[in-house]
C-alpha cells in the first residue's frame, strides 16, 4: 500500500465545497456523489464529493489523489454511504489487489472523468497501456461498494 497522495490547492477547497453541496442537494455533476465515513479517531461523519463508477454490474469508489483521509476511513470503517439528494445509499467496501481488476476500474474511470482527474495520474489515460496503468495501479486505491 502506497502512501501517495496530492492535497487539494487552496482554490480547489471551494469548488469541493459546491459539488458535495451539489450532490447533496440532488444536483450531482457529471454522476458525483457526496461519500459520508465516520471517522477513524472520531467516529464523525466526514464527507467528501466522489465520483462513483458503475462497471460490469460492480460499483466502485477510486482514490484519484491516492491515500486521502476518506481512503484511510474507508479502510477502517469497511463501509460508509453515498448520497445524492435526498437519496442515502449504505455500503460496504472493500479494497481491490493490484491485478486486471483494479487496471479495468482504473482504465474506465480514467474513460469517464480522466478530463477532471487526469492531472493525478501522472499521465497516464483510459487509451495508454496496461502496463501504465500497473505503474500507477498501486497510487490510486479503488473500492467495490456494495449497497446493503
Amino acid at each position: 500500500m502506497t502512501q501517495h497522495y496530492i492535497q487539494p490547492r487552496r482554490f480547489e477547497m471551494p469548488i469541493h465545497r459546491a459539488v458535495a453541496w451539489l450532490s447533496r442537494h440532488g444536483l450531482g455533476l457529471f454522476g458525483s456523489a457526496e461519500l459520508s465515513v465516520p471517522g477513524r479517531s472520531s467516529g464523525a461523519l466526514r464527507r467528501v464529493p466522489v465520483n462513483p463508477l458503475s462497471l460490469d454490474g460492480g460499483s466502485y469508489l477510486v482514490s484519484a489523489r491516492g491515500n486521502a483521509q476518506w481512503v484511510r476511513n474507508l479502510r477502517a470503517a469497511g463501509g460508509g454511504q453515498l448520497r445524492k439528494g435526498r437519496r442515502t445509499r449504505p455500503f460496504t467496501a472493500a479494497e481491490l489487489p493490484e491485478g486486471e481488476e483494479k487496471a479495468a476500474v482504473l482504465r474506465a474511470y480514467l474513460g469517464r472523468w480522466g478530463w477532471e482527474v487526469g492531472a493525478f495520474f501522472d499521465g497516464v489515460t483510459a487509451t495508454s497501456p496496461d502496463a501504465e496503468l500497473a505503474r500507477i495501479a498501486a497510487m490510486h486505491p479503488v473500492f467495490r461498494i456494495t449497497t446493503t
